[in-house]
């Protein structure tokens, strides 16, 4: 059962005065696939020991295997200091820290975090995080157009095509053009991703979603000539620790899933964005930004230096309306950071390198001669990995296949022989 507060007669009121008529036309705008319109079939409610019962023997048919999937959501080891750290009640139940006096240690974890993701990214700024990767992409394009004041949106054929959903959800809300985008047609078949002088930005993965890596330089200078910005996404976060950081190839903004860095996959959830730019953007950046300053005394001191007020008065007129951040999991990102170390990141980023090719060795795989991290394309029809039919119909019998440095040799080889 559930619980609705209000009467037939106040939603009929509350519905006059916006100018409607019924329920169903105040949720027009919801597909109706997405919509839940008959009621939940229930079974009748339960004691806590019978709960308790029917939860231990469901959990005996959950079957515990190696995973090869991955396609933006990785699995890691994380060291037990992260959990620790994390559950302490300080952290766990802080809340948006508005009064700096009384939120020093969330504030300076978040500066902590900031200042990680720029060595990470190898760009001058960073925001406290954002809900995920895919949102933190279609804000940096939004961010784009405001910048240049043009409409147009080009996105490089390997895009997360979730992430590109995300993307076009944004761009059609917010009046952009969404003709010039990049990407796979319903056909599966690659679209040019070509830059002009109307160009807000253009927008590369790397890796791209097929796991290969991919030249940059001549795309970054296209849309720099071009007076555009480039965005470049990173969905696999742990590849930074061996390929070269965004900011060293030129890109104006970074964007990613930071999930990798000490939060697990939980069924998909919860996420954690980065986003990283040149200063020069920094009054356009979303979100807000903690920074580091000394009180009356001169003792260091943290208080959040940037954030829109139009995210919480003017909302019409602001920039963004993600107003706050995933703190809890920039923070786990925080402590994984510090935990692993650089050298602790690249020893991950390599085991994942090096597992990948000596698997891919023993494979046949799609695109042998592109170079990639630690994803790749096979041939095959059995259940491992990503179905790509699943986003490309002209990719049937192709798999994304994705190796961690969770994965043992035996693992590898028993994926190899099936």
């Amino acid at each position: 059962m559930s619980y609705v507060p209000n009467t037939k007669k106040d939603q009929q009121e509350l519905l006059t005065a916006i100018g409607l008529s019924s329920l169903e036309e105040l949720f027009r705008d919801i597909p109706s696939a997405s919509r839940l319109i008959a009621p939940l079939q229930l079974p009748p409610p339960l004691s806590e020991l019978e709960l308790e019962r029917e939860l231990a023997l469901g959990s005996t048919r959950n079957k515990s295997d190696n995973s090869f999937l991955g396609a933006g959501c990785y699995k890691h080891f994380i060291p037990s200091v992260v959990k620790h750290i994390i559950s302490r009640s300080e952290f766990y139940t802080a809340y948006t820290p508005y009064q700096a006096e009384m939120s020093q240690g969330t504030l300076q974890t978040i500066f902590e975090y900031q200042t990680m993701v720029c060595e990470l990214t190898g760009m001058d700024i960073a925001n406290a995080s954002m809900y995920d990767g895919a949102t933190a992409l279609a804000e940096a394009a939004l961010l784009a157009c405001r910048q240049t004041r043009r409409k147009e949106i080009v996105v490089d054929e390997g895009l997360h095509p979730e992430y590109l959903k995300v993307l076009k959800t944004y761009a059609d809300a917010g009046g952009f053009d969404t003709s010039a985008f990049g990407g796979h047609s319903a056909t599966g078949q690659a679209s040019p991703c070509r830059p002009t002088d109307k160009t807000a930005c253009l927008i590369i993965q790397q890796p791209n979603f097929f796991g290969n890596i991919i030249e940059t330089s001549a795309a970054c200078e296209n849309i720099h000539k071009q007076g555009g910005l480039f965005i470049v996404c990173v969905p696999d976060i742990v590849s930074l620790g061996v390929l070269k950081a965004p900011g060293q190839y030129g890109a104006d903004i970074a964007v990613g899933e930071g999930r990798s860095l000490g939060t697990p996959m939980s069924f998909g959830g919860p996420a954690l964005g980065i986003f990283a730019a040149k200063k020069e953007l920094l009054r356009q950046v979303p979100g807000r930004i903690v920074g580091q300053t000394t009180d009356k005394d001169g003792k260091r001191g943290f208080c959040l230096t940037m954030q829109t007020r139009e995210q919480h008065i003017r909302r019409e007129k602001a920039g963004s309306n993600i107003c706050s951040n995933e703190a809890l999991c920039a923070l786990a990102a925080c402590v994984y950071l510090s935990a692993m170390g650089k050298q602790g990141l690249r020893k991950v980023a390599e085991l994942c390198l090096q597992k990948a090719h000596y698997l891919a060795d023993k494979i046949e795989l799609v695109d042998p001669d592109k170079p990639f991290f630690r994803e790749f394309v096979v041939k095959t029809d059995k259940p491992v990995g990503l179905d790509l039919s699943r986003y490309y119909p002209d990719r049937k019998g192709q798999r994304l296949i994705c190796v961690s440095e969770l994965h043992t040799k035996k693992d590898l080889d028993r994926l190899a022989k099936l």
